[in-house]
């Protein structure tokens, strides 16, 4: 008699498994389980960092997005030559762009801007430009910039294009992405709501068609496409990194990267998401704010595979990172980093207002053994 209950609640136990199981396997990590991770988080220094924002004693910085130069070329910038930019919001007031030395270089006082992404070789009015968009809490809706790096006027600076409004209540999370010649943006609303535009501007100035509305599910803000797999990674706060289809008929369907389960690779609040290629290698490097640290994952593969976290420590000419949010990575030469570099909002510097740190990419490669 206890040997047949045993067997019937066992037999009914694996069955409701087997259910929930199958009833979620849209949304199964996507990761690989056969590579656990390695021991602690590995520290990296930050080897200098930009000028503080100007709005102090505010959670004020927030996201930045790199721009190079190609190896051996320069541009024009504020009245400079650079060897490229870093854009960063102050979501209390506008949008900074500053050198690879972290000097500013120009400010745009455009209001509550969240989060920054940028394309570059994007044909506007015939030539090949730089866009960069911004979240707009003020406006509601997408703020768009063009810069021109094969302008010889020197006073070439970052201009003001055009604006998308959209239904979101309060847009947060943003990100661009191309699909083909088409440039597309990546709109996440705080509450989870996302919407994808085309941006069209055979009319000279920019439109924004949607063609794409899907909802995460809850706060969501990091977000970043990598335009030669097609694929779209979100960070839901307090669930965890996603992965899905750019494609405009992609819908919801997503995979679970990582979750926020008590693993530690990801402490909520997720953050900041970025994509680094490395030679023929993709990284999706991600902020994990609750313990300061950046997790990483390579992508170029059939599933991501976890490859480490990392902290940014203290360097010769920057303090440490802590509470980071925003963050973006470029690989190749940049500036004087001849293989990349990342850039990481940080929240208590040094006394002063809010900026954001550089990190050499080899650190972080050496100490993850990548």
């Amino acid at each position: 008699m206890t040997l047949t209950l045993h067997y019937r609640f066992g037999l009914m136990t694996a069955c409701l498994l087997l259910m929930a199981v199958n009833a979620c396997a849209s949304e199964a990590p996507e990761s690989s389980t056969a590579d656990a991770p390695p021991a602690g988080t590995v520290a990296v220094p930050a080897a200098l960092e930009t000028k503080a924002v100007a709005t102090a004693n505010a959670d004020a910085a927030d996201d930045p997005a790199i721009w190079a130069a190609a190896a051996g070329t320069t541009a024009i910038l504020g009245g400079e030559t650079v060897q490229g930019f870093i854009a960063g919001t102050d979501k209390k007031a506008g949008l900074y762009f500053y050198g690879l030395d972290g000097r500013e270089l120009q400010f745009l006082p455009e209001g509550l801007l969240n989060n920054v992404d940028l394309r570059e070789d994007v044909s506007v009015a015939g030539r090949k430009q730089v866009v960069i968009g911004a979240s707009d809490r003020g406006r509601m809706g997408v703020a768009l910039y063009l810069y021109d790096p094969s302008s010889t006027d020197p006073a070439n600076q970052v201009r003001r294009w055009g604006f998308i409004r959209s239904d979101l209540d309060e847009p947060y999370g943003f990100c661009l992405g191309k699909s083909g010649a088409e440039l597309h943006a990546i709109l996440i609303g705080k509450d989870g709501q996302a919407r994808q535009y085309r941006i069209d501007s055979t009319g000279g100035e920019p439109r924004g068609i949607e063609v794409r509305r899907f909802a995460i599910g809850s706060q969501s803000e990091g977000c970043v496409v990598d335009d030669g797999s097609a694929r779209l990674y979100i960070g839901e706060e307090a669930k965890g990194l996603w992965s899905y289809s750019f494609a405009p008929d992609g819908g919801d369907q997503r995979k679970l990267v990582q979750g926020v389960d008590g693993s530690g690779r990801l402490v909520a609040d997720v953050e900041g998401v970025a994509l680094m290629r490395d030679a023929d290698r993709t990284f999706v490097l991600v902020s994990s704010q609750g313990d300061s640290a950046f997790a990483v994952w390579q992508v170029n593969g059939k599933a991501p595979i976890y490859r480490g976290r990392f902290k940014v420590g203290a360097g010769v000419d920057a303090d440490a990172v802590s509470g980071t949010d925003g963050i973006d990575a470029r690989g190749g030469m940049v500036g004087t980093f001849p293989e990349g570099i990342i850039v990481v909002q940080d929240d208590e510097n040094d006394g002063q207002a809010q900026n954001f740190k550089l990190v050499d990419w080899r650190e972080i490669r050496r100490a993850l053994g990548l």
